[in-house]
């Protein structure tokens, strides 16, 4: 089937549009601002989870929405996270940092996770979830572009300067195709679960803002570190939620499990733009 090529190569090009934006520099910032970067990468791979698995107890959703949820909750921050952080006047050094080592940690976190939640969501409705096919699959669409695109923006900088607008307008335009053909194709249970799942995932989107913000400047960082870290959890990469569903799931197309990821793909642009500037003012400007 067309899509199960076009699904896993959008989401490789998305993800080489990442690393075409970084250089190895990028990745020394973790050394450089330790507590920034640190702080960032826990709370996205930890708290992020946590948030929503709590969230889920308060709500009766049907098991695979549940676990549809859990599998975007698993996945790093979006790549538009970075653009919405200098948007936002937050540190885009640390977005992008942020941004490209969580996501290569994905691929050993994700897969391990996902089969957790499989378990305990799905109960013996589960999938077998093979979490070394799943990982090996990750590996293959996601950290192998991004260090593609690394090297050629170290290789070709100069080049990669001029065209790098144009791969990232590209890598928007796949990540929109591919939130839409996640609702076309499960548009029924997307109808059916919506008066549940939309205020949920905005619910969670919020308490994600301020959380990351919050803590960001309880443990002493700056209000631009805060923004930073605040969006990269309340943004999430939700072409990687639909594409790991569509892993497990080992069906042809897109599954259920992938709906909330496709709706939170929108919702989050809708709750984290307005909302990072009521925080800003809240706890104070960045």
């Amino acid at each position: 089937m067309l899509l199960d090529v076009a699904l896993p190569l959008s989401l490789a090009f998305i993800m080489f549009s990442l690393g075409y934006g970084l250089t190895f520099a990028d990745f020394g910032r973790v050394l450089a601002v330790p507590r920034a970067a640190i702080a960032g990468i826990v709370l996205q791979v930890v708290a992020v989870p946590l948030v929503s698995f709590l969230c889920l107890q308060l709500v009766d959703l049907p098991p695979a929405m549940a676990f549809g949820v859990m599998i975007l909750a698993f996945c790093p921050g979006g790549v538009t996270s970075n653009i919405l952080t200098k948007i936002a006047g937050g540190t885009v050094a640390l977005s992008i940092t942020l941004t490209a080592v969580v996501s290569l940690m994905s691929v050993a976190t994700v897969p391990v996770l996902v089969g957790w939640a499989a378990t305990t969501f799905l109960g013996d409705a589960a999938e077998t979830i093979n979490v070394t096919a799943i990982a090996v699959s990750m590996f293959a669409i996601t950290a192998v572009p991004v260090v593609l695109g690394l090297l050629i923006r170290f290789l070709a900088e100069d080049f990669a300067q001029r065209t790098e607008a144009l791969v990232s307008r590209l890598a928007l335009i796949l990540f929109v195709v591919i939130v839409v053909a996640a609702l076309a194709s499960n548009w029924g249970l997307f109808v059916e679960n919506i008066g549940h799942l939309g205020p949920l995932l905005i619910a969670m989107n919020a308490v994600l803002l301020v959380l990351g913000m919050g803590i960001a400047r309880a443990i002493g960082l700056n209000g631009a570190d805060g923004v930073c870290i605040s969006i990269e959890m309340g943004v999430q990469n939700a072409a990687l939620g639909i594409t790991v569903a569509g892993l497990v799931a080992q069906v042809g197309g897109i599954p259920e499990y992938a709906v909330p990821a496709a709706v939170y793909g929108i919702t989050m642009y809708i709750v984290t733009i307005p909302g990072i500037f009521v925080l800003r003012k809240v706890f104070g400007e960045a």
